[in-house]
């Protein structure tokens, strides 16, 4: 009898299409999608993290973030870098030479760069939600002075465009890397999210005491990357010293998780994955329904060909929801899985120099350039 069980268990392992056990597969294939996907806000920092790659001040403290200077000086527009809030820090946008966002943004003559350096959940910020972190979104660039460049960086993204449609006056223009928004635009991900049962979120947020876990995450769920991974997030060789130093940090990197709310989990889980609100047009944000027509600034997006988190359809297909005409919608895709969209050394060779240009052009002549 016990040797049966034992065959059938196998069988069952052998077969994840076993209709009996899809729900199981699904859950588990959904956390561990999502959780690669979520891709992390920053951690609180102390010796035991990595440091920064760009020297910068702590320009405001607010409960959801700590907002980042990284400004060489004060001439010019401003860009925000708004980072995923994820499993992972804000160090995704600040990686290391030749795979950071704000070096590249810097390089490409844009003096003026800030970034949301989200903070890891603590006990007490258990009930915040998506509001809670648009509403700091709203102070820290009233501090920063409107208005700014947002560049929204996978869940970033989708946060800077509810921004963007929430308080259009204060954005300038917007770059949207690697962005989710119509999740109507089938994925793996996608698919799995919506299959899998209520209970295995709401467990997951119970288990965390009303937050979500990064170290659990990492421990149970999380897709641990191999090398073939990180060579194709980095874009480049790591058998030489330098190689190894960013094999060594990007462990690292990976392994310092951060926690999420359990209220905004839930709200990204269900309103943006599962009821795809806000390309439906009933997200409502700090009190407002969102209409993404009322986005009319220049808009820059960017999407990667291999990338399995944010199809390139999916990153692309924003385009069509906005108001902004199409003559100021510019678009690029790279060869690139989703971690290489911020890291990979090629996607900051060749398409961050051109988001930092598109951020500075003169666009008054677009129209005229293109009829």
């Amino acid at each position: 009898m016990v040797e049966k069980a034992r065959k059938e268990k196998d069988a069952r392992d052998a077969n994840p299409e076993d209709p009996l056990l899809w729900p199981f597969a699904a859950a588990r294939l959904a956390m561990d999608s999502c959780f690669w996907w979520l891709e992390r806000g920053p951690v609180e920092q102390d010796d035991r993290c990595l440091a920064w790659t760009t020297p910068n001040d702590v320009a405001l403290e607010l409960a959801t973030m700590r907002l980042r200077d990284c400004s060489k000086d004060k001439s010019g527009p401003p860009a925000l870098v708004c980072a995923p809030y994820a499993l992972h820090r804000a160090l995704i946008a600040d990686f290391a030479p030749g795979h950071s966002v704000v070096q590249s943004l810097q390089a490409g003559g844009i003096d003026r760069v800030y970034l949301t350096d989200w903070r890891s959940a603590t006990p007490d910020m258990r009930y915040l939600s998506i509001d809670s972190y648009l509403g700091d979104l709203n102070v820290a660039i009233d501090e920063i002075g409107a208005p700014v460049d947002l560049v929204g960086l996978c869940q970033g993204g989708w946060l800077s465009l509810l921004y963007a449609a929430r308080f259009p006056a204060k954005v300038r223009r917007l770059v949207l890397v690697g962005a989710p928004v119509d999740l109507s635009i089938e994925s793996s991900l996608c698919r799995l999210t919506r299959n899998a049962p209520d209970m295995v979120y709401d467990q997951l947020v119970a288990r965390g005491g009303g937050n979500v876990s990064g170290g659990e995450m990492l421990r149970l769920w999380s897709k641990a990357p191999n090398r073939d991974d990180i060579v194709a997030a980095l874009q480049r060789d790591l058998s030489d010293e330098e190689g190894a130093a960013l094999l060594a940090r990007f462990d690292r990197w990976n392994a310092e998780t951060l926690d999420l709310p359990g209220k905004y989990y839930l709200e990204i889980v269900n309103r943006i994955f599962r009821e795809n609100r806000i390309a439906g047009g009933s997200f409502v944000a700090l009190g407002r329904p969102i209409d993404l027509t009322d986005v009319k600034v220049p808009v820059f997006l960017l999407a990667g060909l291999d990338d399995e988190v944010v199809p390139a359809a999916q990153a692309l297909a924003t385009a069509g929801l906005l108001g902004t005409p199409p003559a100021f919608i510019a678009a690029a895709s790279e060869p690139s899985n989703h971690l290489g969209l911020f890291m990979g050394a090629r996607t900051h060779a060749h398409a961050w120099p051109r988001i930092a240009a598109w951020l500075r052009d003169d666009l008054s002549g677009v129209l005229a350039r293109r009829a």
